[in-house]
Parts: structure tokens; sequence; C-alpha cells
């Protein structure tokens, strides 16, 4: 079977509709860097770097200094798939991911989306 498009997707070439569907919402794109560095461990400048880079989602997510063990509690629909359902171990995280930034937009307070 093919691998899915998204894995050799740049993750700086979706970094912007990320922050950009935050901003419309009034939210900010350091309350986006706050929710990636949380979700795989990574600090500003190291996000920053895998953005220059070019990194795919892949080598993005492969490179994650430490994932959070919180993810876990990362549940709910995206694109109508549930997340804590998808059983590729790589699709998960984008989804989880996915799933982070929606709940930012939708003005869901920060120590919830970060599930503390």
């Amino acid at each position: 079977m093919a691998e899915h498009r998204i894995f050799s997707t740049p993750f700086g070439a979706v970094y912007p509709m990320y922050v950009h569907k935050a901003e419309r919402k009034g939210r900010t794109k350091d309350e986006v860097n706050r929710v990636i560095c949380w979700l795989t461990g990574y600090d500003q400048a190291g996000l920053h770097h895998q953005i220059e880079r070019k990194a795919d989602f892949k080598a993005f997510f492969a490179q994650a200094p430490a994932m959070n063990p919180n993810r876990a509690l990362i549940t709910g629909v995206v694109c109508g798939i549930r997340v804590e359902e998808v059983e590729d171990p790589l699709m998960q995280k984008i989804r989880q991911l996915d799933k982070l930034v929606d709940e930012l937009a939708k003005g869901r307070a920060m120590e919830k989306v970060l599930r503390q």
C-alpha cells in the first residue's frame, strides 16, 4: 500500500495554514507554537529549524524530541475520523495536531487544549 501523501508534505507548507486558522478566530501564532511544542517536545528554535529546513511530516515527527505522554488524552473527530482510532502511528500524530489546532481555533481554553 502506498504511503499517504501528507507524510511527504513539508510541515512548513501546512504550518501557515494552522496559524491562519487560529488567527482568523482571534488566537495567536504564539499559541499555535505552544500547542505544537507541547505535543512534540520541540522548543521554539527547534520548531523554527524544522520549518526552515523544509522537513516533511514524517521527519518532523520522527525527530520530535519527546512526544507528550498526555497526547493519548486527545480524542474526538477530525475530518470525520476519530483521532483515537487512527491505526497508523504517524497519521495519528498528524490528526492529534490537527485536533489541537481545531480546539484552539474554536476558542477552547489553553489549559484544556493542553490537557492540563
